[in-house]
């Protein structure tokens, strides 16, 4: 009588066209991680180097986002290039994320980091870039990437990777410029965090992931 009773129950429900609902947590923005991978990034003021450093980081964000969210993954040195289109698979992100190595081409381009992100972002309505970075921009101006950047409302927090002393690197010491790195953040309503050794990035990872709710069948 049992079985019976289910059965009638669940032929009720397919006949009625009820779906079974769960909640899900997910991220109200698509993120685009763009790491900078220009010689600068090879100082050793963070241990091994700042570039192995920051792609540390970037994959404990990563992981501290919420199930479902949406990412991509840019690498940007004199230019840029897009690693991972967006994608909600955290492997593919972390593997993307892992395989960025120093790159030989010369300069900075914090624009180009941009607008390569901007490209990436084509069709999604929140975005949000998480932009690593020592801040040594020599190619453009950030003026021109916040005007680009707050044209296409894209929202850019920036991690300041290394330290204000200075690492070794083979063109002499590098040293971590805070002023530009801020300027990108707060005039595109992002927020900056300095991290170093001592200064694990903990608590902003969840000023910047602002977790949603959504019905998921």
């Amino acid at each position: 009588m049992f079985l019976n009773i289910l059965f009638v129950v669940l032929l009720i429900f397919a006949l009625s066209g009820m779906t079974l609902h769960k909640e899900v947590e997910a991220s109200s923005f698509s993120f685009v991680i763009a790491i900078d991978n220009s010689q600068s990034m090879s100082a050793v003021d963070l241990s091994p180097d700042r570039i192995s450093f920051a792609k540390q980081v970037a994959t404990d964000f990563v992981n501290a986002l919420p199930y479902e969210s949406n990412l991509g993954v840019i690498s940007f040195s004199g230019n840029s290039y897009v690693e991972q289109s967006l994608t909600k698979n955290k492997q593919e992100i972390n593997y993307a994320i892992n395989n960025i190595e120093v790159s030989n081409v010369g300069g900075t381009d914090i624009f180009e980091a941009i607008s390569n992100a901007v490209e990436v972002f084509e069709g999604e309505k929140n975005k949000a870039v998480i932009l690593f970075s020592d801040g040594q921009i020599n190619i453009g101006s950030v003026s021109e990437a916040v005007d680009y950047a707050k044209f296409n409302q894209v929202l850019v927090h920036t991690i300041g990777i290394g330290s204000v002393e200075g690492g070794e690197t083979s063109f002499g010491i590098s040293k971590l410029d805070e002023d530009s790195l801020k300027s990108l953040a707060y005039n595109t309503q992002g927020d900056y965090f300095n991290f170093n050794n001592e200064n694990k990035l903990t608590d902003p990872f969840n000023e910047i992931i602002q977790p949603t709710r959504r019905l998921a069948s």
